[in-house]
């Protein structure tokens, strides 16, 4: 049979469907993705940072670089980061300390490590060209394609202006992109980039994110550092794609060493409640509570009452009434569990 020729619509219906073809090419079904097995999520920080792009973002002199060190050691080490959340084996990591210098650096990383040597896995960089941050990066990746976690402090170190008919939004989301990409581009990569916050308050701790929409759109995670100057205690506020939001509980230890305010995750989540119900107690009974925490949540009356005096018995009967600690025989006072765990093995006395 002869193929007849085409009408001038009936190329055109043609011409249309290659167009679709091409368009939906990559349009896959349940079936396919039922079918699949994906690699495990990797982290930097079990819990805490994850592959990909996360925004770390605090007021200046919150603490920010010290808390980051901490980690990109601890990584580099094989050491437990922020003294209680383990990394696994040594891995290789880059920093891009864009606002430090080799002393500073050097002293930085002594103290943290209090004496134990500079990992040969920790690695940094003080200078960027202009607009070379994300080609820095691929070709950091390109030969070190095992390293887990690459830091960039500050953002706006590198941040560009926006080209001729870009508004703030499109050269955030595209400058955002451009790192999302870079993360990407190394299965089990995560980077992690500094930014300052917004001066003014907001409910959403997502909307501290200084800029447009665009920087915190483009991320998978976003971390805030929130500490009241000159105070020990902080909080990590956290969210993401890939990590449940939450709230952890942070103390800065001599103004240079962060540690988790609590065993595990769950722990500091707690301490985060604990301190925010302690805002309404006296000073004293807030008192009582952290050095009751310290000793590891359990402690005799005998030993608050030599730290605090005599009148300290009236403190901890007001605590066990409140439901704020709990006294599973004479004379033993302990805090209540984190939210999630199993209950204590005891009755409490009346």
């Amino acid at each position: 049979m002869t193929r007849q020729p085409h009408t001038s619509h009936g190329s055109h219906a043609d011409s249309e469907e290659v167009e679709d073809d091409a368009l939906l090419a990559d349009v896959r079904d349940g079936a396919w993705l039922d079918g699949q097995e994906f690699p495990p999520l990797q982290w930097a920080v079990p819990g805490l940072i994850p592959e990909g792009l996360t925004l770390l973002v605090g007021p200046p002199k919150a603490g920010k670089s010290w808390l980051l060190a901490n980690l990109l050691l601890a990584i580099a080490a094989g050491r437990n980061a922020v003294g209680k959340l383990a990394t696994g084996p040594a891995r290789r990591v880059l920093y891009l300390a864009l606002e430090d210098g080799d002393r500073r650096m050097q002293s930085r990383c002594r103290i943290i490590l209090d004496g134990e040597p500079i990992p040969g896995l920790f690695h940094y960089k003080t200078t960027v060209p202009p607009g070379r941050i994300i080609a820095v990066i691929n070709a950091w990746m390109r030969r070190y394609p095992d390293t887990a976690m690459v830091v960039l402090d500050t953002l706006g170190k590198v941040m560009p202006q926006a080209m001729q008919g870009e508004s703030s939004y499109q050269r955030d989301y595209r400058v955002g992109s451009g790192l999302k990409r870079a993360a990407d581009g190394t299965p089990g990569l995560s980077v992690v980039v500094v930014h300052h916050d917004r001066k003014a308050a907001s409910e959403d701790f997502v909307d501290s994110v200084s800029g447009t929409n665009g920087l915190a759109g483009s991320a998978d995670s976003i971390i805030v550092l929130a500490r009241q100057r000159k105070s020990s205690d902080a909080v990590l506020k956290v969210t993401g794609r890939d990590v449940p939001e939450e709230e952890y509980a942070l103390r800065l230890e001599g103004g240079t060493r962060w540690v988790l305010d609590g065993g595990t995750l769950a722990e500091a989540a707690a301490a985060v409640e604990r301190r925010e119900e302690s805002q309404n107690l006296g000073e004293t009974s807030t008192a009582i509570l952290d050095f009751i925490s310290r000793r590891g949540g359990t402690a005799r009356a005998g030993e608050v009452t030599g730290e605090f005096g005599p009148s300290a018995a009236e403190y901890l009967s007001r605590l066990t009434s409140s439901g704020r600690l709990l006294k599973p025989k004479r004379g033993i006072y302990v805090l209540p569990p984190p939210p999630g765990h199993p209950e204590l093995d005891f009755t409490p006395e009346g």
